[in-house]
């Protein structure tokens, strides 16, 4: 009989099989891309990405994206209630796009996929086979609060993509010794640090791991440093700019940590993680966190747990909101994944691969309509209803009906036409020289992104990054109020006069009843009168 030689693998094949199991052979010794393990991270994040495309364009725009819209008209180092990139972001949407929800939410649902890559690959570096990657991938897809963050516009959506890319970085370098990926790592954390300032408790807490354990021989290295020294010149810009601006990101942390979030013990802090990442996906990230910290296999990676313990000790010390460790969740994933995968070949028991994928799939699959707007507006209430989901909140404010992140994506068009409503109303001599005075920058976004199809000039505020655009050319002559109690704009005005009222069912109470008042008579100019109505929070 004779045999045909594959050169490249030393593997030789019965000609006798014909010319079908050759080509078969050839494909196999190639490497064939589908029988790639790492082929299942890219059918999961093209599977990701397909989800968002088709959800993200449902309900409404949330508030903040109104925000980002308004900041991208306004681009600068810094503002003061976030970093710079997110406004650079919505200006390209809108670029590239247009205005529709899908456009604003393209790059977010890109993200989602991002995730999943970063976590297969590495699953692969830490030695993940085939089973690993199906578990981690299931648990990221399915995860509820990457379905949530990925679905709209915001820095929460990439924050998870640019730490685990430090993270996957960190991993390479340890794995390879190659120190002047040191740079790659710098530059990552510098964008990092422009796309939202939590950067820094990342790399603090990364610092902080490699200090306590074995790795801290590579900060007796140049490269470190240099990555260093690189995220932070990429960093300055915003610095300055925070200094030049008397820090109101500072400020208005303290504003938010006194007024509005809504404040939870450590224990809870704790236990909400499991409600972010999916009660059945915990014990993925626990295995995670014991590979990590425990495992003989982990031990050259031991720094990556210790990077999370560090994160959680800084956000339960500074009080921050249960959302705030879930960017480190993906490097669990796939530590979890990997440890679960080798206890099942080490123990020869297959059908516990079934055991556990069924039942996160299923447990998921229940959770995504909390986590995705999939449902008509009346199931979703009920659906958050039955499962009482109201209870796990980042505010203080009572959300309404529905969960807060729909709440407030409810009734923005419909304020603006009642504001238009109004505007209309006024004598022609007086539109002009009309200022729209809104109570805060989601009021004031809504009016600047759909006011121009009704012929309403640009939105003033005194809310966080509006206060610094000022009071524009009005003197405050002729003021449209929006969301003002009436007792603010007394000081302010010797005319009020009401004019409509906002009513939205599905809306956040705070958007409900909403006065509209039609001021004049003014008692100060606007200008003079801007500190007194400038809240950061």
């Amino acid at each position: 009989m004779g045999f045909v030689g594959l050169r490249k693998t030393g593997m030789v094949v019965p000609e006798s099989l014909g010319a079908v199991a050759q080509v078969r052979a050839e494909r196999l010794a190639g490497g064939a891309w589908l029988e790639r393990d790492q082929a299942v991270a890219v059918c999961f994040a093209i599977t990701a990405c397909v989800v968002h495309f088709l959800f993200n364009g449902r309900y409404g725009y949330f508030r903040d994206e109104l925000y980002y819209v308004a900041c991208g008209q306004h681009l600068a180092w810094g503002y003061v209630d976030q970093a710079p990139l997110i406004a650079v972001v919505a200006r390209l949407s809108r670029a590239l796009f247009g205005d529709s929800l899908h456009a604003l939410r393209f790059f977010p649902a890109l993200s989602s996929g991002a995730k999943i890559l970063l976590t297969g690959w590495m699953v692969h570096e830490l030695g993940g086979r085939r089973c690993a990657q199906v578990l981690a991938g299931t648990a990221m897809l399915l995860c509820p609060i990457y379905l949530t963050m990925d679905n709209f516009l915001s820095m929460n959506a990439f924050e998870p993509v640019l730490w685990m890319l430090c993270a996957a970085i960190a991993l390479r370098i340890v794995k390879t010794g190659h120190q002047r990926l040191w740079l790659l790592f710098g530059l990552v954390a510098g964008i990092g640090i422009l796309n939202k300032h939590s950067m820094l408790f990342f790399g603090f807490g990364l610092f902080l791991a490699l200090l306590v354990t074995r790795q801290r021989r590579v900060l007796r290295g140049m490269w470190i440093w240099a990555g260093g020294l690189l995220a932070f010149a990429i960093f300055l810009p915003n610095l300055i700019w925070e200094i030049h601006n008397h820090w109101p990101t500072i400020e208005i942390l303290r504003n938010v940590d006194r007024v509005k979030n809504a404040h939870v013990s450590w224990l809870e802090f704790i236990a909400q993680q499991a409600l972010l990442v999916h009660p059945l996906g915990t014990p993925i990230c626990l295995a995670g966190l014991w590979y990590f910290l425990r495992s003989r296999e982990g031990d050259a990676y031991r720094f990556l747990g210790w990077t999370y313990v560090f994160l959680l000790l800084q956000f339960l010390i500074f009080r921050g909101r249960i959302y705030y460790l879930a960017p480190a969740y993906p490097m669990l994933f796939a530590a979890g994944a990997v440890a679960i995968e080798a206890s099942i070949e080490r123990h020869g028991r297959n059908w516990i691969k079934t055991a556990i994928l069924a039942p996160l799939a299923v447990g998921g699959l229940v959770a995504t309509p909390l986590a995705l707007p999939i449902l008509p507006l009346d199931a979703a209430v009920a659906y958050a209803n039955f499962w009482d989901v109201k209870r796990v909140r980042v505010e203080s404010e009572s959300s309404g009906k529905l969960p807060q992140l729909y709440a407030d994506m409810m009734g923005w068009p419909q304020q603006v036409k009642v504001v238009a409503g109004v505007f209309r109303s006024l004598p022609a001599e007086d539109q002009p020289k009309a200022a729209i005075l809104a109570k805060n920058y989601g009021e004031a976004g809504a009016i600047d992104y759909f006011g121009p199809s009704y012929g309403l000039p640009n939105a003033i505020s005194a809310h966080n990054n509006y206060y610094l655009w000022g009071p524009q050319q009005y003197t405050g002559e002729v003021v449209i109020s929006v969301g003002f109690p009436i007792g603010e704009l007394q000081p302010i005005f010797g005319r009020i006069e009401p004019a409509a009222a906002i009513w939205n069912e599905y809306a956040i109470p705070s958007e409900n009843n909403l006065p509209i008042y039609i001021c004049r008579e003014p008692k100060m100019t606007l200008r003079n009168a801007w500190a007194r109505l400038k809240f950061y929070g």
